[in-house]
């Protein structure tokens, strides 16, 4: 059965689009305002994250890569989110007690405040984002997420906002 919308006063139609637009909570990322409501946003288990580099906090050009044999856990983040001030210390934790043959990277996706590393006690490695399109080629639009990249670069495992210490267990396996 059809629906005859001629029937709808002059203005209806448009706040019907509107309403429906809505009720889909279809998500404006990066310019994009209308996506799919059937397309994933955010990394997804399965893609692939190139190799790439990036400068450290200390200064100095990290090259990240995802060799054969070992799996590399990378934390994004942003200095002024409260979530990722909460996983902060779990991420650390979690680091502390990595097994071996895990790499584990944090990526500041902004420029943090003077002293943010000084005030934030942080165990592992950060590097500064190599810039939006990086973030954009990943689909990291929510702080924070963690990727779990196995060899030769594939996704194994995704968790975006704070997770429990039993889930970062599962993301920080051998």
């Amino acid at each position: 059965m059809t629906q005859d919308l001629s029937l709808l006063r002059p203005g209806m139609a448009l706040s019907l689009a509107a309403a429906l637009s809505a009720s889909l909570a279809l998500p404006a990322i990066g310019g994009d305002a209308l996506q799919s409501a059937a397309q994933p946003s955010g990394p997804q288990v399965g893609e692939t994250v190139a190799p790439f580099e990036a400068e450290a906090v200390g200064g100095t050009m990290q090259h990240v890569a995802f060799p054969r044999g070992s799996a590399t856990v990378l934390l994004f983040f942003l200095s002024g989110c409260p979530s990722c001030h909460q996983m902060i210390p779990e991420w650390s934790r979690a680091y502390d007690r990595k097994p071996p043959g895990l790499t584990v990277w944090g990526v500041i996706m902004d420029k943090e405040p003077p002293g943010f590393f000084a005030a934030t006690p942080i165990t592992f490695p950060v590097l500064r984002s190599p810039g939006r399109d990086f973030i954009r080629t990943l689909k990291v639009v929510r702080a924070p997420t963690v990727l779990r990249v196995g060899p030769s670069g594939r996704i194994e495992d995704v968790a975006v906002g704070p997770v429990d210490a039993i889930r970062l267990g599962q993301i920080f396996r051998p």
